[in-house]
């Protein structure tokens, strides 16, 4: 059966990871140094003065993470808006992380989002680094491991990706090790109960760890936002960033299209009720950028 952490649905604000910075919005084609900014109080908008061309995507992950996603469009002359939707806390199992690493010998440590990846690592080092062996969702979610596979001394053991990245398919094919396999999963506390139910199910020891949450932006300019509703296509790589989207949409009839890392952020978009929304059949950065080109043919299209 599998073990959850009980966390209040109705808790104190959280405080920010200290590993991310505030959102910020940029014009960019391709990434280059800005040339010009302003501010206010809480943010700072920075615009890339490297083409005039008016944004044909909305790209709308936290600061800092969407530069892969423009400057692969980039390759395709295509412009992009910076705006980011959604930012994470620290969720309430945040702080218990490193003494779960350092007390307990899990068999699998699951991680289904760079994000995840992101707050484990930091945990990880927190503890000591133990000897851990990681299964993640993809390839985007084992690039962060990247850089600390080559100073963890092998302590560190990317050993399980599924045929297809989806934590379905993941809670199908995770092998099993010995009689009785435990597992971390350390977790947004916005994530569906599909992994743990579904290694639950399969005989596996879960145990579910809330280590950070996502919540929308406190505030998006209202120029900016008239820009990103003006592209073609906008960006999302999760059901947080979507609803966010939603949200700020407000009565407006917005109708473009949506292009999305993947099918469970993609059926959100439709329960959300979007109608024209792409998204490729293996997640990640090469797929996502076919279905943006796939979704600004199809409004060409429309425009003929």
């Amino acid at each position: 059966m599998a073990k959850f952490s009980v966390s209040p649905l109705c808790s104190p604000p959280s405080p920010r990871l200290q590993l991310h910075r505030q959102p910020f919005f940029t014009v960019s084609q391709p990434i280059a140094h800005p040339a010009s900014s302003a501010t206010d109080s809480n943010f700072t908008f920075t615009f890339a003065t490297t083409s005039n061309l008016t944004p044909k995507v909305v790209v709308t992950r936290e600061r800092g993470k969407n530069n892969k996603l423009i400057n692969a469009l980039a390759k395709h002359e295509i412009s992009c808006l910076e705006l980011p939707l959604i930012e994470h806390l620290r969720g309430p199992d945040f702080d218990r992380l490193p003494h779960a690493l350092s007390d307990n010998a899990f068999d699998w440590i699951i991680i289904t989002s760079p994000e995840a990846g992101s707050v484990f690592l930091e945990a990880w080092k927190t503890a000591g680094m133990p000897r851990t062996r990681i299964g993640v969702v993809g390839s985007g979610t084992a690039s962060i491991f990247k850089e600390a596979l080559l100073s963890s001394n092998k302590s560190l053991d990317v050993a399980f990706s599924p045929s297809k990245a989806t934590g379905k398919v993941l809670a199908t094919e995770l092998p099993k090790i010995g009689n009785k396999t435990t597992i971390l999963y350390p977790a947004s506390a916005k994530a569906s109960n599909e992994i743990e139910e579904g290694l639950s199910s399969r005989g596996f020891e879960v145990t579910r760890m809330n280590t950070y949450t996502t919540v929308p932006v406190q505030h998006v300019d209202q120029m900016v936002l008239k820009q990103a509703l003006a592209a073609p296509v906008v960006t999302v790589a999760s059901p947080s960033a979507i609803r966010a989207w939603k949200n700020l949409l407000s009565d407006s009839d917005w109708s473009n299209y949506v292009a999305c890392i993947g099918e469970t952020t993609a059926a959100m978009s439709r329960r959300l009720g979007f109608k024209n929304v792409y998204h490729p059949t293996q997640p990640g950065l090469e797929g996502w950028v076919e279905s943006i080109l796939e979704a600004l043919g199809s409004y060409d299209e429309l425009l003929r």
